[in-house]
């Protein structure tokens, strides 16, 4: 799977779980640092903000990094993107 699709999928995802995916351009105080994003709480709702200056894998690992978050035993999740946050999941242990 490319990464456009996984990309689209994540989002897909993300929608069925009722998480909103915002893309901003989030600018760090010092140019050395590249900030991804990630999930937060925005006015008590889960929100995911993505940095929109980032390449198309650091979305991917920023979106799998939020969604590994939630419980998807009782959603639909296609077999290659249940591979990818599973083995996610697994490497920060």
């Amino acid at each position: 799977m490319d990464d456009h699709t996984t990309l689209m999928q994540l989002e897909e995802l993300a929608d069925k779980l009722g998480v909103p995916i915002r893309y901003d351009k989030i600018k760090p105080e010092e140019d050395e640092i590249v900030i991804s994003g990630g999930l937060c709480r925005v006015r008590g709702n889960l929100v995911i903000i993505i940095n929109s200056r980032i390449t198309t894998r650091n979305k991917i690992q920023a979106l799998v990094e939020a969604l590994k978050h939630f419980d998807l035993d009782g959603v639909y999740v296609r077999p290659a993107l249940r591979e990818l946050l599973e083995k996610e999941q697994e490497s920060n242990f």
